[in-house]
């Protein structure tokens, strides 16, 4: 039997565990945090290189919690993409929905981990910003990696921290001085949860108060996967119905760990797209439900909206209909001008878009309760989802689509 590549999560003294494969990322309790405040102690994210019938074994091991095989993971790719408006001036549609161009917060002390294709590190609107790269695409992490060859990290990033590019402001939180930069798919848009997972311990060891997530669990790729090894369809598709189970566990007692591992000094916000998969314009009832991992517990999911016939940024917004419903909060998703792959603008539309805005006003709050000296993991969280209105939405709006509604930065 082929053996598979599995990430196992072990609670250990001080981070400590037998490393298999050669990789392992210690979560010890950061520097400063108050030891008796987070839990668990320590853990351990290991890979392990096995057959599935050696898997009992694997889970009878002193410490292990749980263990999920590395299956593949894709880009939520943008639905349209349309050249910026060369003449705009001033703060973007979604800076001005969100508030952030009139609130007196700007991110700064604030780190921003974005988990995607990368970043253009020479791009003007990332100027000044001290970028942390690291390419978990690679077996063991490369420290000088994390350079975007496709383009989608870029403008990802560029919506939650850029600098004003060309006379328009594109980010939310442009006072942000350091950010986590982990390259965690590929050019053509493809990674795996093992990836991720590396990735994710990587960016709250780091420290990151908020990471942002535009990427969804491949399991048409996993299904096809399986088939070509020699299972008959069915029995594929069964296999990768528990292997997605056992990845939404996973990344669920990630997001408990990352919300719990800094204490109340640094918290960790996880933020991941809702998917793209709904058909809402060939008809009303075609509805997709939030696409995993933003669908595990502990994520904030976030659903795309855009402008109405209005065309005003404070009333009239509309659902957008490739948005899948669910989701726990909204951001502009249509039509979101950030930076280019080489240089200059370019508009895309998703919830890929949606998503760095809420982690931009995330960033927002985390200053201003940080600033207020009032910042804990549930002051945080009932801030941002606090902040959430749907009075700019149109009329009779399906709440299941747009959940909390769309987030507002601190006034």
């Amino acid at each position: 039997m082929k053996k598979d590549r599995f990430i196992v999560w072990r609670q250990g003294g001080e981070g400590q565990g037998q490393v298999r494969a050669g990789e392992s990322s210690a979560l010890a309790p950061r520097a400063g945090a108050n030891a008796e405040s987070v839990h668990p102690p320590a853990m351990t994210l290991e890979v392990a290189v096995l057959d599935h019938r050696e898997l009992p074994d694997l889970l009878q091991e002193r410490g292990v919690q749980m263990a999920a095989p590395s299956i593949p993971m894709r880009l939520i790719r943008p639905v349209s993409r349309a050249e910026a408006d060369a003449s705009a001036t001033g703060p973007t549609w979604g800076m001005q929905a969100v508030k952030a161009d009139i609130s007196p917060q700007n991110g700064k002390g604030v780190t921003v981990a974005i988990l995607d294709t990368g970043i253009d590190p020479e791009h003007p609107a990332f100027a000044g910003v001290n970028l942390v790269r690291r390419d978990f695409t690679l077996a063991e992490g490369d420290a000088d990696g994390g350079v975007d060859a496709e383009g989608h990290g870029t403008h990802c990033a560029g919506t939650v921290f850029g600098r004003d590019v060309a006379g328009q402001r594109i980010g939310v939180a442009p006072g942000v001085e350091r950010a986590l930069i982990g390259r965690v798919l590929g050019a053509d848009g493809s990674g795996s949860s093992e990836g991720i997972a590396r990735a994710l311990a990587w960016a709250v060891q780091e420290g990151a108060h908020v990471v942002s997530m535009s990427l969804g669990m491949d399991f048409p790729g996993l299904v096809a996967e399986l088939i070509k090894r020699g299972l008959p369809a069915e029995l594929a598709t069964s296999q990768a119905l528990l292997d997605y189970r056992a990845n939404l566990n996973l990344f669920g007692a990630l997001a408990a760990y990352a919300r719990s591992y800094g204490g109340d000094t640094t918290p960790t916000l996880l933020i991941a797209a809702a998917g793209n998969e709904s058909r809402r314009q060939q008809n009303p009832d075609w509805e997709v439900s939030v696409a995993p991992p933003a669908t595990s517990d502990g994520f904030i999911s976030v659903a795309a909206v855009g402008l109405g016939s209005g065309n005003k940024p404070d009333a009239g917004l509309t659902v957008a209909p490739f948005s899948n419903t669910g989701a726990t909060l909204s951001g502009p998703g249509v039509n979101v001008t950030s930076a280019k792959l080489g240089g200059g603008l370019v508009a895309y539309s998703g919830t890929s878009m949606a998503t760095p805005h809420v982690a931009g006003v995330a960033a927002l709050w985390f200053q201003s309760l940080i600033d207020s000296g009032d910042l804990t993991r549930n002051t945080i969280e009932t801030a941002l989802k606090g902040s959430a209105t749907r009075r700019p939405l149109i009329a009779g709006v399906d709440k299941l689509d747009v959940g909390l509604g769309l987030v507002q930065a601190p006034q």
